[in-house]
């Protein structure tokens, strides 16, 4: 069934191929016409349009906070490989609440912790998160509800 997000799936689709493709000859580009419209047919067949696609609320905040997230997890890198090298890990299990109102938020915010080396989430329960820590000072981090502030401001772009 053709609607606007299988359009707009298919216009996103091309635009992206065009933009990679590079070559715009009337053969190349109708093969990436069809080659769209493919990607397109068998998104619909498969039943893969849902009201969970891309949440396009989210790009006009996410690259301050991709930039923002690469600066924690190289920062949190440094940390763990002092932890592993002089072998001072000492482990907790703690809870903290998120503050997102949506899905896409609070996934966000799970992912960002366990992309964060030395923390990783284990659970998600309502709005309270079960995090791994693998110290204290990696728990206090995640405890200082910095990064749920920054994830809640991305989710509030919307």
């Amino acid at each position: 069934m053709i609607n606007s997000k299988s359009i707009s799936l298919f216009f996103s689709l091309f635009g992206f191929w065009l933009l990679m493709s590079g070559h715009y000859t009337v053969l190349i580009t109708s093969l990436g016409v069809v080659s769209c419209l493919l990607c397109v047919y068998l998104t619909i067949k498969g039943n893969f349009l849902d009201n969970e696609t891309i949440p396009i609320y989210f790009f006009p905040r996410l690259i301050q906070y991709t930039i923002w997230l690469i600066k924690e997890i190289f920062m949190s890198n440094i940390t763990t490989a002092k932890v592993i090298l002089s072998k001072s890990e000492e482990p907790e299990l703690f809870s903290v609440k998120a503050t997102q109102k949506t899905n896409e938020g609070k996934v966000t915010y799970a992912n960002s912790i366990t992309l964060t080396p030395g923390t990783v989430t284990t659970q998600i329960k309502d709005n309270v998160f079960e995090v791994h820590a693998l110290t204290k000072e990696f728990g206090d981090d995640v405890r200082s509800s910095e990064m749920d502030r920054m994830v809640t401001w991305l989710e509030k772009g919307k």
